[in-house]
């Protein structure tokens, strides 16, 4: 596996990578590239194996402390290796290296595998969503 991380919009290939990999994921179709245009410092973390984008992990600044981690997934295929678990871990040390304070995410119930390692990660859950 090989984990790179970006700072600010990525290049127009890596965009068509993660849109692909995202509606492969959540099957649905996002204009990414557009929704990451209009954050705040945005931080892309990215996975690979064998040169192929398996997992993804974008967030940008919500405040000068606090940093919202917005959207990630990891092919189904390369689920149960600790992909999302390692590219949460190299996010929020970016942000902690960038020096916000606090980091903040939503997810919802039928998004367990997430909510499940938010939890494990050490967030604290203050609403539950359908």
């Amino acid at each position: 596996m090989d984990y790179l991380s970006l700072k600010g919009i990525p290049s127009k290939r890596i965009v068509k990578d993660i849109c692909g990999l995202y509606r492969e994921v959540f099957n649905e179709d996002r204009q990414l590239n557009e929704r990451m245009a209009d954050k705040p410092n945005v931080d892309v973390q990215l996975a690979y194996e064998n040169g192929t984008l398996i997992g993804f992990k974008i967030g940008y600044e919500q405040s000068p402390t606090t940093f919202y981690s917005w959207l990630g997934g990891v092919r189904s295929t390369s689920q149960g290796k600790g992909v999302a678990l390692q590219l949460m871990r190299n996010q929020h040390a970016k942000a902690k290296e960038a020096g916000y304070k606090i980091v903040e995410t939503k997810t919802m119930n039928r998004w367990r595998k997430m909510l499940l390692l938010n939890i494990r990660f050490g967030f604290n859950v203050t609403a539950v969503e359908e």
